[in-house]
């Protein structure tokens, strides 16, 4: 399923505060949300400044193409932090992909124009030129390299996690999956996964998984809180952050590592300075003060990369 639910559970009041996100098409497509939702959550979400006080590094911007002076740059609202979510002005924009672009773009002392779309939407636009850069924690696959270059900036992931009364204690093996009903966001590389192995438990002789998506984060933890899913599949860092503020829930394992970058069309221009730009914030200090406002030390890298090969288990 891919139309956005709005259900919510009498008992988990508090965690639909946080979580229900509204998915403001504003760039392509259409959707629906209130960002009234997010904005009540909002003061469970970090508000340290740890951008402002950035210096320009003249050595990064001078990789820029000549005359560059802003950017386009596009982002899915999760309405989960570390994911992009509203402040309680239901207006500003924040989230650790939000903090590391605004944080590139003071190191090459260009400006930003944001905008939003949902998750499936940004790698096409990028493409057609419609932005320039890609911000929503995309992982990079040997797939995705084929048509996007990447510039990466921390190390997440695929993860699982179910309701604490579920049998499942972690998947090592997506055969624990058969029968069951597994949620995850449209168009990610968690949907990838399941559909490209769907078959394992056909040819075990079990009954397949159903893979549900959805377009807002909020839809897919109703789902599994009502008992519609058995278990979630998304990003190590979302999934951690969603079972330390919501009771009932449990992180299962983390199922395989990926690198996370900037997403732009192939063979743009502006990979070596986004690169230099990450690597000068971690020189800096400003690149760990981001991971620890957001609890994501364990994402670190010692240096960003273009386009690096996939993560293999």
């Amino acid at each position: 399923m891919r139309t956005p639910t709005h259900a919510r559970s009498r008992h988990f009041v508090p965690f639909a505060l946080i979580t229900s996100a509204s998915l403001l098409l504003t760039a392509c497509g259409s959707g629906t949300g209130d960002a009234a939702d997010t904005a009540a959550g909002a003061d469970a979400i970090p508000t340290a400044d740890v951008v402002s006080g950035i210096r320009k590094d003249e050595a990064a911007a001078r990789l820029l193409p000549p005359g560059t002076t802003a950017l386009t740059v596009a982002v899915s609202i999760s309405g989960t932090p570390p994911g992009t979510a509203y402040l309680a002005d239901g207006k500003t924009l924040t989230g650790q992909d939000v903090d590391f672009v605004r944080a590139v773009a003071k190191v090459l002392g260009i400006r930003l124009k944001t905008g939003t779309a949902s998750f499936e939407a940004i790698l096409p636009a990028l493409d057609s030129g419609k932005y320039d850069v890609g911000a929503s924690n995309f992982g990079v696959t040997d797939e995705r390299r084929r048509t996007i270059d990447f510039v990466t900036y921390v190390n997440d992931g695929q993860g699982f996690a179910a309701r604490e009364d579920s049998e499942l204690s972690e998947v090592t093996d997506l055969k624990q999956l058969c029968g069951l009903n597994v949620a995850t966001g449209a168009g990610t590389t968690f949907e990838a996964t399941l559909e490209e192995n769907r078959h394992v438990c056909g040819d075990a002789g079990e009954k397949e998984y159903r893979v549900q998506t959805y377009n807002e984060n909020g839809a897919l933890w109703s789902s599994l809180r009502q008992g519609r899913s058995d278990v979630v599949m998304s990003t190590i860092n979302g999934l951690r952050y969603a079972v330390a503020h919501q009771p009932g829930l449990k992180f299962l394992n983390e199922f395989h590592r990926l690198d996370v970058g900037f997403a732009f069309k192939k063979g743009s221009k502006l990979t070596p300075a986004f690169r230099a730009a990450v690597n000068e914030l971690i020189a800096d200090g400003t690149y760990d003060r981001i991971l620890k406002k957001w609890g994501t030390t364990a994402s670190a890298i010692d240096e960003s990369r273009i386009s690096p090969p996939e993560l293999k288990d």
